[in-house]
């Protein structure tokens, strides 16, 4: 990288999350989809098996069912998940920056735009020469966290020279990550009162990623205990529940709708429903956790159904993520 002008900081912070399509329509979805599940962390079959079922089925038929769901959540702005991660940037810069911080902050998508890539160019061409990588996903999955990191490397085999480069792995178990999720949770109580039931649902991932060493299941859990203990919940009033299975393996469990139904014919009328391992609102959680999951709690008998939303530009989240981010910045430059 070239030498930073005077007035830019040479320091950069790229927020990065999953990703989302361009649009709400079927050829959109075709990029976003064909890019994501050709990824070899999230879908761990061999290329030549894979690919033909991905190219010749999949892609064919899921496209535009997903568009159809996207249209649902879809804002006059765009993406919500883009929306989000586009203002969480912002505000952790402007947090950094009142604590004498001064760094550049981008957001990044690790499918789809702006590519991770297409901002460290970007960076790079502003003279940036020190880059922290701080993935949105508080709990570390091979799948998410590790695909990052695949993108900044894949990156750097093109580049002759190098920033230097720092890697936030997760922060499942963050004081300040925690005590922003309990409070969101504690307002929504004070608007809507409380329910007796409050249910945890994280991604899903295949059981297999488990055996195989990664940790996700168990920080999934963790965040959830740490919840409850701030909360002061019983563990008789928390569920951890896993959603968005995907194929015939067999996924964490238990899954999260199957367990919405089973609180709904056990007699419970009323659930609280929050998404801790998601940092800001998207597809998974406004369209199948706040849709489709209260149609399912509803239908199974339930009454009352509250989706609490992500921390998304909560001021608490935006103070725990800017002190994870200035510590792992520490002993750089200012």
């Amino acid at each position: 990288m070239t030498e930073p002008r005077s007035n830019t900081p040479g320091t950069a912070i790229l927020l990065c999350n999953l990703g989302t399509p361009d649009a709400p329509d079927a050829p959109a979805l075709r990029r976003y989809l064909g890019e994501f599940l050709s990824d070899p962390r999230v879908v761990e079959l061999p290329a030549w098996l894979w690919q033909p079922i991905l190219r010749g089925v999949i892609l064919n038929v899921r496209p535009a069912k997903s568009a159809a769901k996207y249209a649902t959540v879809w804002t006059p702005d765009g993406s919500p998940l883009l929306v989000w991660t586009q203002r969480q940037a912002a505000l952790l810069q402007g947090w950094l920056g009142e604590r004498g911080v001064p760094v550049r902050v981008r957001p990044a998508m690790r499918y789809g735009q702006p590519s991770m890539a297409s901002q460290l160019d970007a960076l790079r061409a502003e003279g940036v020469q020190r880059v922290l990588l701080l993935p949105a996903y508080p709990q570390y999955c091979g799948a998410t966290t590790a695909s990052t990191f695949d993108a900044f490397a894949a990156w750097g085999r093109a580049q002759r020279v190098l920033p230097d480069s720092r890697f936030v792995a997760g922060y499942h178990d963050d004081p300040g990550y925690i005590h922003a999720l309990a409070e969101s949770v504690r307002r929504h109580w004070q608007r809507e009162g409380r329910s007796p039931m409050l249910v945890t649902s994280f991604h899903g991932m295949p059981e297999r990623t488990r055996t195989l060493g990664d940790p996700y299941h168990d920080q999934c859990q963790a965040t959830a205990r740490l919840l409850a203990q701030a909360l002061e919940l019983p563990p008789e009033q928390l569920r951890v529940t896993f959603q968005s299975r995907f194929g015939k393996a067999k996924w964490l469990e238990p899954a999260t709708e199957p367990t919405l139904e089973a609180l709904a014919r056990d007699g419970h009328t009323r659930v609280d429903v929050v998404c801790p391992g998601f940092s800001a609102d998207c597809l998974e959680t406004l369209e199948e956790i706040a849709q489709e999951g209260r149609d399912a709690f509803l239908a199974a008998g339930g009454q009352q159904f509250h989706y609490i939303p992500c921390l998304n530009d909560d001021p608490l989240h935006i103070a725990a993520l800017g002190q994870i981010a200035q510590d792992a910045l520490a002993g750089w430059p200012r």
